[in-house]
């Protein structure tokens, strides 16, 4: 796999679709699960399955990003060939940065040209999964595909968000529309991953340019979906699509049942930016409940239900209950906390009572002071 496979991952595509978590930092940089970055799951996924080249795309806001990856070590990234390579948000020939996927695909052009690999792996930051990489690379070769595009089948949701299509027995997609209006019933929903020929890559870009074409869904994937040998992947596992703030709630919620965290980090290691805190520290009057507790959290009030990222206090007499509370945040004493989603670096002062739902959330933005 390492030999055949580079990986390139989109750090912004979808920055739009969270406002709120996103005005300082990229999707692929937003903390998840008490511990994680959004990125990290797409980066473990290739490198479990032996890739050691990976491209990140970036357009703005990444300098939390370039914080989170370092050198890549803590994914075994630290290469003198391959590794962790950022790329820029413009080619050699603009200094604008891509305002789509077929402009960033094109803008990275050189970085494919010089590689090696026979397959190029393009994941997105906005989905949580723990994907057999290797198994998809696999079948996408037993095929003889020209692309390979993974798939969820998502019941009973909005299907505006995706592109769904229908596999034939074969597995060959037969048909394929992009924000299709689905209302009831199961969907075959891509989650944006896909595996390509390098060359045929290139070659695609190269002609979108020579077309004037503009959208790498529509004007490549959608119009020739009779001529291409496009194939679709099922992957069965647990999926979550971080679409809007409130599914970010939902999911961030999810990993409070013990089925879902077996399957989403029990295979195989979930690989992220190891920081040395130290342990937790819970007074007498604390009470913790259902909950998932990272490292430097000082506890002495009532927690339940909640995901606590690192470095989170919570005052004496304060009681928060299925909110999520991000790095460094000081709860003071006597607050009251329901449905509350709090960036980084937030402080509530003493008595404050806030509360919103889990359709819903209150959200408090990074560094604010209630």
């Amino acid at each position: 796999m390492a030999n055949s496979t580079v990986g390139v991952i989109f750090s912004n595509i979808h920055d739009h679709n969270i406002p709120e978590l996103s005005r300082h930092r990229t999707m692929a940089s937003i903390p998840y699960g008490g511990r994680y970055r959004l990125i990290d799951f797409a980066l473990s996924n290739m490198v479990n399955a032996g890739i050691t080249t990976v491209g990140i795309v970036t357009k703005n806001n990444y300098q939390s990003l370039i914080d989170h990856l370092g050198s890549g070590k803590d994914w075994d990234l630290a290469r003198k060939d391959g590794g962790i390579i950022l790329l820029p948000p413009f080619s050699d020939e603009t200094d604008a940065p891509y305002n789509n996927r077929l402009e960033a695909l094109k803008g990275i052009t050189g970085f494919l040209t010089h590689r090696k690999e026979d397959y190029v792996l393009i994941s997105d930051c906005d989905g949580v999964a723990h994907m057999d990489i290797g198994d998809i690379v696999r079948y996408h070769v037993e095929k003889h595909a020209d692309i390979t595009m993974v798939y969820h089948e998502e019941p009973d949701v909005d299907s505006s968000y995706y592109m769904t299509f229908a596999p034939d027995e074969t597995g060959r997609i037969r048909g394929l529309k992009i924000n299709g209006n689905v209302t009831e019933g199961k969907y075959n929903c891509y989650i944006n991953v896909m595996v390509i020929n390098r060359e045929f890559l290139l070659d695609i870009i190269q002609d979108a340019v020579a077309r004037g074409l503009t959208s790498f869904g529509r004007d490549i994937l959608v119009k020739s979906v009779d001529t291409l040998k496009l194939y679709a992947y099922r992957f069965d596992g647990y999926y979550a699509g971080i679409n809007s703030l409130q599914k970010y709630y939902k999911h961030s919620m999810e990993l409070l049942d013990r089925k879902v965290r077996a399957e989403l980090f029990g295979a195989r290691d979930i690989y992220t930016k190891i920081r040395d805190s130290a342990p937790s520290k819970y007074n007498d009057d604390a009470v913790v409940k259902n909950s998932l507790v990272s490292d430097g959290c000082i506890i002495e009030g009532t927690v339940e239900n909640c995901i606590l990222f690192r470095g989170v206090k919570v005052g004496k007499g304060s009681v928060i209950r299925n909110s999520i509370i991000m790095q460094d945040t000081v709860i003071e004493t006597g607050v009251t906390l329901d449905c509350v989603i709090t960036d980084k670096n937030v402080v509530i002062r003493d008595r404050r009572h806030l509360a919103g739902c889990a359709e819903l959330p209150y959200f408090i933005a990074k560094g604010r002071m209630l």
